[in-house]
């Protein structure tokens, strides 16, 4: 098969080593940088967070290596704090070419590509590293190539890491002590019907309101990971961590399609490199900047971890949600990542 060495998310691959092929990968040899007379080119790259998060961090050295890799001919600018819009309201801005580009949360595109709900599946990666294997595989190239008939491109896999409970009221002991719980919920179908099967009241916000909710005891709690709890000052009304890992949060690099295809094959080239490499860079940050908020947490709040036999549980509440969901996101799409899932523990 015939791969277009410039199409976001495959790569040409001697032999069809189709697992090699990952969300925006190129040869790893030295290409071409953007052309001397193309023109400057400025990018816009919205954000729900702040700086000192691993996201965001990432997003700074995306900035920089896409200025150095295309000669200065392309330059980023970050924009977080939610400041050019809610992550719905950049979607819908970057399809129309209005904003350029984009880091979120990947599960916020299942409204516009169904399949991306297989991804909130709960305990669905066991680690990180198995993670990685699956999404910058064929599979997850596979699944990224779908936003583009909604007028996005996916430009490579970040992470936010793994959510894990905070509360403010009581500690979570066992898996009975989050019934009747208020939790806050990404505004998603399937992470609603997570804390519903484990008999919580779900809630519904986006980001930027949760610290307020807190506050007002709104919701009683939440799912974040630890580097978002400390960012973020959710300790100031909250007292208590419960970890859990129940569930991975995959971060997508977009970038508008209007956008994307009027840039020239050398300028899609340092856009890929520049995305490949930061995306890389932003792991390493993650899993530091994980073990640091966790060690700081431990000064500001109680954490506890769910022995095992608690863990079980979870899974078995939780377990009809991944047949529920997989009918509507995508059997195929379900069942081959599990198939992947598999293939990469193997391979550990």
């Amino acid at each position: 098969m015939k791969l277009d060495r410039f199409k976001p998310g495959f790569a040409s691959v001697k032999g069809g080593v189709a697992a090699m092929l990952s969300l925006g990968v190129l040869s790893s040899m030295s290409l071409p940088v953007a052309a001397a007379d193309a023109p400057a080119r400025n990018f816009k790259v919205a954000i729900a967070v702040n700086a000192g998060t691993a996201h965001y961090d990432g997003g700074v050295k995306f900035c920089e290596l896409l200025e150095k890799k295309s000669g200065g001919k392309m330059k980023a600018k970050m924009y977080g704090g939610a400041a050019l819009g809610k992550d719905t309201a950049v979607v819908s801005s970057m399809q129309g070419g209005v904003i350029e580009m984009a880091i979120m949360n990947a599960n916020l595109l299942t409204g516009l590509v169904k399949d991306f709900g297989v991804l909130d599946f709960p305990f669905a990666f066991p680690n990180e590293k198995i993670a990685y294997k699956v999404l910058d595989g064929e599979w997850g190239a596979k699944l990224a190539a779908k936003l583009q008939e909604k007028g996005l491109v996916g430009l490579g896999w970040w992470e936010m890491g793994y959510l894990n409970y905070h509360t403010g009221k009581k500690p979570i002991q066992k898996v009975d002590d989050i019934a009747g719980l208020k939790v806050r919920v990404t505004e998603t179908p399937l992470q609603i019907d997570f804390q519903t099967a484990l008999g919580a009241n779900p809630v519904p916000l986006p980001f930027v309101e949760v610290y307020t909710a807190l506050e007002q005891h709104t919701v009683d709690g939440g799912n974040q990971t630890f580097i978002n709890l400390q960012q973020s000052k959710f300790y100031e009304v909250q007292k208590y961590v419960t970890v859990t890992n129940h569930m991975y949060n995959p971060q997508i690099l977009l970038m508008s399609k209007k956008v994307y295809d009027k840039l020239s094959p050398d300028e899609k080239t340092a856009l890929n490199e520049a995305a490949i490499e930061a995306r890389d860079y932003q792991r390493q940050l993650s899993q530091k900047y994980g073990a640091e908020s966790l060690a700081f947490l431990k000064t500001k709040m109680t954490v506890n971890v769910r022995p095992p036999e608690e863990i079980a549980k979870m899974k078995e509440k939780t377990k009809p949600l991944i047949d529920k969901y997989a009918k509507q996101y995508g059997e195929q799409t379900a069942r081959e990542m599990f198939a992947e899932i598999d293939k990469a523990s193997k391979l550990r």
